[in-house]
């Protein structure tokens, strides 16, 4: 076994904050997870400073969970360690089959009255108020019919 690499001490004040969250039990699920978490990891003279198995199997998660949760307190901070971390960007809905051949049936259907054909705005409307999806961009459309683009020949032009 390696040794740790990655220290938590908590602040008196830090440790009260944790215990807070977790006693009002108003917060994120994962929120008060990485509380718990912390609270364990912490090597202060008053933590409880349990070691990463312990950790490990005490909160059912991962030793990888454990060691990430260290190192992002010592790198990037306490109220850093604390949040969920960034997914990098909006999030975005898997297309799958099913959605793709909605997508597909919608371009190859009839254009809706007063219309002279399928836009990709429009198409991606047609999608939420059939509520094929809640919610799909212009975007992803495109992508969807790029995809298939041998299938485009049976309908009008787009």
């Amino acid at each position: 076994m390696s040794a740790k690499k990655y220290h938590v001490t908590l602040t008196p004040a830090e440790r009260e904050q944790l215990q807070e969250i977790i006693g009002k039990g108003r917060q994120a699920v994962a929120k008060i997870r990485r509380a718990h978490l912390l609270l364990a990891a912490d090597e202060a003279e008053a933590g409880l400073k349990m070691t990463d198995e312990q950790i490990r199997t005490a909160y059912h998660v991962s030793l990888r969970t454990v060691e990430r949760l260290r190192q992002r307190f010592v790198e990037e901070g306490f109220e850093v360690a604390l949040k969920a971390k960034s997914t990098g960007g909006p999030q975005t809905i898997k297309i799958d089959g099913e959605v793709e051949a909605h997508v597909i049936a919608l371009r190859l259907g009839p254009v809706p009255e007063g219309r002279s054909g399928w836009t990709m705005r429009l198409l991606a409307a047609q999608m939420v108020d059939l509520e094929y999806v809640d919610s799909i961009s212009h975007e992803s459309v495109r992508q969807v019919l790029k995809k298939t683009n041998s299938n485009r020949s049976s309908g009008s032009g787009g």
